[in-house]
């Protein structure tokens, strides 16, 4: 994997150049643009643009942490005859976390296409890769929708990594094996003229 990556965020650049490059590994991607910026006024949001590989990552500048995201990562229920879905909610410790949570949805998304799966209504896959990153490697806390700790079995209840097993390194013969970093001011050539979204 290559990565195209710039951050005008107030954000550590390195920690989040390892935390892509982590969550990343093992996925055969092949060269990927993030940016990493502030919103306009939404407290998060994400994007990823298949045609060109890029993922844009979007802090509100005015968060306070710890901050409490509601998620799709429930299994839904019906109760009385109605279906539906409790709301759990992701505590984050700090805007890294955010960061690391949008990037891993929006990196499903990516992942889902790659492996030439059906790319409608995969919010809660998204969701629940995302979290299952942020839970692991941060100890992110994940509560129901009564506001007890919600433990894995609760949510985790998907075979994430095995639906889009046509994106791992070593199931395409053309995978790329090493990654590297391409820092986006140092490479003109490769940069893509873009618009808000």
């Amino acid at each position: 994997m290559q990565l195209d990556f710039s951050n005008t965020t107030h954000l550590d650049d390195n920690q989040l150049q390892n935390m892509i490059m982590h969550a990343t590994d093992g996925w055969s991607v092949g060269d990927v643009v993030v940016r990493v910026r502030y919103s306009r006024g939404a407290d998060f949001s994400g994007t990823c643009v298949y045609a060109t590989q890029r993922i844009y990552i979007n802090l509100g500048k005015h968060l306070r942490y710890p901050y409490i995201m509601n998620t799709h990562i429930a299994r839904g229920k019906t109760h009385l005859g109605q279906w539906g879905k409790p709301a759990y909610t992701v505590e984050f410790a700090d805007g890294l976390q955010i960061a690391a949570f949008i990037y891993l949805h929006e990196l499903y998304h990516l992942l889902v296409k790659i492996a030439d799966r059906n790319r409608r209504q995969k919010e809660t896959m998204c969701d629940r890769f995302a979290t299952r990153y942020v839970v692991a490697n941060y100890g992110a806390t994940v509560r129901d929708d009564a506001g007890a700790v919600a433990l894995s079995d609760s949510w985790d209840v998907q075979d994430l990594d095995r639906f889009v097993a046509r994106a791992r390194v070593g199931s395409h013969q053309n995978a790329e094996q090493t990654p590297s970093v391409l820092n986006h001011d140092q490479q003109h050539a490769q940069q893509v003229l873009t618009f808000g979204l």
